[in-house]
């Protein structure tokens, strides 16, 4: 068995090793700690399951019980039981992390930061890679085979990385699969003994043979060909000497702006952009359009307790026709038509384009960029935003209140309807729904009722943190509060809307920058901002902008959604603007009005505040009761077996009654003895004296007769008690009687001896001893053991007679015949 462990140690390692690419996509290497604990764990449970002679089905099972366990230590859920055993919760938590994975693949790019989400992809992707390498190197001695899943990991960074990919992690990954293919190597080597020469001289296993060295030449070249050799080709990739290059020229020595220092995370991150205190180029926009509306990046529509996330968007490529919302303008929508250039920065490093509303067409954009008709983004699965320049042309549409009361409700069973009403059940919210909507009979009333009540005048104020409530609910601290910003006034006001039965979500861009000559928009982190978007039948999706206008820099208010907080009634025209220069931005870094520097726990588009949990303590007493009993089934077991063995002792003692014989004279016949049932009491007080042997550790031979053992223990164990030794002694007659006596022992005292020699070998053993054979019995642990042992020998026994049976039945034998 030794080998094997080794093998699979070694293949543990080697799983590691090959995960080294995935260096080129995070930042940090918290990675690498979090799979190596989880690797770890597997590669133990594996070996433990190995020692245990289970089958490789039961070595399967053992690894990916290990993986659970070591997933649920590093990413807890809070719910667990002793840290490390997992819940239900505790799997509704990781699926919570596998979705929010989806929508972070496509906001983050590399390098990227140590988002939990993702970390937790990677290490579980790692060890289940270290489960199927274990089975391949180890279970089934196929260790060339394992390269296929450490190639799987190989191609992340490849389909993910923008510019070339880093050398050095892939040459460490090939090392750790020549490692497990020389590991399995020396391993077959050495189950043929010593390696012989032919003349009379023994070879040590580790001197050099002339095959084997010609076999490590071949590898040493093959990868200095199929690796080395095209990292120097500049036509292939960027090149060996681009790949050491000094950095961007600036002397920092690092790369270039990149990673994620410039991503607009459409969550909790954009509330991290907010509270920057460094201003950064993000966005240039010109267009013809003379006052614009927010020039849009993402859209979140998933509503949970704690905010709104984004879903993957589907699409078609830019570079096909896309659909022209002019071609179906309904009455009182006016729609024109403008044309805009985008140039984004290399700050910006997201797999999004900033689009204006409806775009119609694009150009100097390939098929790799695609558009979500519903969700009106620009999106892409192999490139980033990061230095493109682009064109398109869109249409801008403006909506009076007349058109927005004239739209009918949508249908129920609508998809849009059904998936864009969706919410968590707040109480407190429908109460407030309710009574902002009554008597309202069309749905733009309804939205106005609800866009009218985020008002000065109703205590709402600008800051960019909100206060800590005590409801535990984000949605209702936030109503109860009335301190955030605009992506707190945004995703409060699309669950409100959506509270009235009117599909609703928010958007993530860009309000109007400062304009530069020439009519370009220079767009910064600080003009990053969130609105409210509507659907109406017919219409389409109406923007609305809750957000105080006076805290908003490049704010834009409609004639369907004025500034409510205006000083005096007015009626702006469409697209105009009112941007107070005394207002700090929606992004400010440090307004004076900021309530909590350092926290944010407001309700965000992201998880930025904790959803109200139920009491951890009733799964706490749940664990404790469950191991306790876990625990305790050894000993019931231990305790049941002595009964039961106790109960079969009781023999009927014998009596003699005297009988007449023929000729009138009296003979004594002995009576009320059953042979059997004495064979029975002697082999269940020696069954249980061999029990509490193993209990107390005393040694056990098979290979003596029942005499012999019951000497030595007399000589040994039971030395200085000499009521133990002659028990035993009696215990031993008895044994050998039933096994080889045509009588056994009828009159013998069993249970009294037996209970004087284990309270005897109680006496002599420490207390530790006697502890463990009291809640874990060593005898009940062997018997299990044992007992798991012969059934999967058994399984595989039945297995291979059941295969052998098919094989008789195989086309191919068939056809032979």
């Amino acid at each position: 068995m030794t080998p094997h462990r080794n093998i699979g140690f070694v293949a543990a390692a080697a799983t590691l090793l090959a995960a080294a690419p995935l260096s080129a996509i995070f930042e940090r290497w918290t990675w690498l700690v979090q799979a190596a604990v989880v690797v770890a764990v597997v590669a133990g449970s594996a070996a433990l399951s190995r020692l245990g002679r289970l089958p490789l089905w039961g070595q399967v099972l053992a690894m990916l019980a290990g993986l659970t366990l070591g997933l649920t230590w590093v990413f807890p859920g809070g719910t667990e039981l002793l840290a490390f055993v997992p819940t239900p919760a505790t799997f509704g938590h990781f699926g919570d992390l596998l979705q929010a994975s989806l929508q972070d693949m496509r906001s983050y790019g590399v390098q990227v930061p140590d988002v939990d989400s993702l970390l937790f992809l990677a290490v579980l992707g790692i060890g289940a890679v270290a489960v199927v390498v274990d089975v391949l190197a180890v279970g089934l001695r196929r260790p060339a085979l394992a390269g296929l899943p450490m190639l799987a990991i190989y191609s992340v960074p490849v389909a993910v990385y923008v510019d070339s990919v880093p050398a050095t992690p892939f040459v460490v990954g090939a090392a750790g699969y020549l490692w497990l293919l020389v590991t399995d190597n020396v391993d077959r080597v050495r189950r043929f003994g010593r390696r012989f020469t032919g003349e009379g001289r023994d070879v040590d296993v580790w001197e050099a043979s002339p095959l084997a060295a010609a076999g490590r030449r071949l590898a040493v070249v093959g990868v200095i060909v199929a690796v080395a050799l095209p990292l120097a080709v500049p036509g292939m990739t960027g090149g060996l000497l681009n790949n050491l290059g000094a950095g961007p020229g600036d002397g920092s020595g690092r790369p270039g702006q990149g990673g994620s220092s410039g991503r607009v995370d459409l969550f909790a991150a954009l509330s991290g952009q907010l509270n920057q205190s460094e201003e950064i180029d993000l966005v240039k926009v010109s267009t013809n359009e003379t006052a614009p509306f927010y020039l849009r990046l993402g859209v979140v529509d998933d509503l949970r307790p704690s905010g709104f996330q984004a879903r993957v968007p589907t699409g078609r490529p830019v570079t096909r026709p896309l659909p022209d919302p002019g071609e179906r303008a309904p009455r009182g929508v006016d729609q024109r038509r403008y044309r805009a250039s985008v140039e984004v920065t290399k700050n910006l490093n997201m797999p999004l384009l900033p689009v204006y509303a409806e775009p119609v067409k694009t150009d100097d954009l390939n098929g790799n960029w695609l558009y979500d008709t519903n969700q009106q983004v620009v999106f892409s699965n192999r490139e980033n935003a990061l230095g493109k320049t682009y064109s398109f042309d869109y249409v801008r549409s403006t909506f009076s209140p007349a058109a927005l009361r004239a739209a009918p409700s949508l249908p129920s069973d609508s998809l849009v309807m059904r998936q864009q009403t969706e919410r968590p059940s707040v109480p407190a919210v429908e109460e407030l729904v309710a009574q902002l909507v009554e008597g309202k009979s069309n749905d733009y009333d309804k939205v106005r009722a609800i866009y009218d009540y985020f008002s000065v005048e109703n205590g709402f104020t600008y800051a960019l943190s909100t206060r800590n409530g005590s409801s535990g609910e984000d949605i209702t601290d936030f109503l109860a509060t009335k301190v955030g910003y605009c992506q707190q006034y945004a995703a409060a006001m699309a669950w409100l809307v959506r509270a009235a039965g009117i599909p609703a979500r928010v958007a993530v861009g860009f309000t109007n920058g400062s304009k530069a000559d020439g009519g370009t928009y220079v767009l910064t982190n600080r003009n990053l901002h969130a609105w409210t978007e509507v659907n109406f039948s017919g219409i389409g999706w109406v923007p609305f902008d809750a957000t105080p206008a006076a805290a908003v820099t490049g704010s834009v208010r409609s004639a369907w959604a004025p500034d409510i907080d205006a000083p005096e009634e007015v009626t702006p025209s469409a697209g105009s603007t009112s941007a107070p220069d005394a207002a700090g931005p929606s992004a400010g870094p440090n307004e004076a009005d900021r309530l909590d520097k350092d926290t944010d726990q407001g309700l965000t588009l992201d998880q930025g505040g904790p959803a109200e949990r139920s009491p951890v303590w009733p799964w706490w007493l749940a664990g404790a009761l469950a191991l306790l009993a876990l625990l305790a089934v050894p000993a019931l077991r231990r305790s049941a077996m002595r009964r039961r063995r106790r109960v079969r002792a009781v023999t009927p003692a014998a009596t003699a009654l005297p009988v007449p014989n023929q000729r009138g004279e009296a003979r004594q016949v002995v009576v009320g003895v059953d042979a059997e049932a004495a064979r029975a009491d002697a082999h269940a007080a020696w069954d249980e004296l061999l029990d509490t042997l193993v209990d107390f550790h005393v040694r056990v031979d098979r290979t003596e007769t029942p005499r012999a053992t019951a000497e030595r223990l007399a000589r040994e164990a039971l030395a200085e008690r000499g009521d133990a030794a002659t028990g035993v002694r009696l215990l031993g007659r008895a044994e050998e009687r039933a096994r080889y006596a045509r009588d056994p022992l009828t009159d013998a005292e069993l249970q009294p001896a037996l209970r004087t020699v284990r309270g005897a070998l109680a006496a002599g053993a420490d207390r530790r001893t006697r502890l463990v054979a009291a809640l874990l019995p060593p005898s009940v642990l062997q018997r299990w053991r044992t007992g798991l042992a012969e059934r999967s020998a058994r399984v595989v026994t039945t297995t291979g007679q059941v295969r052998q049976r098919l094989t008789r039945w195989s086309p191919r034998r068939l056809l032979a015949r």
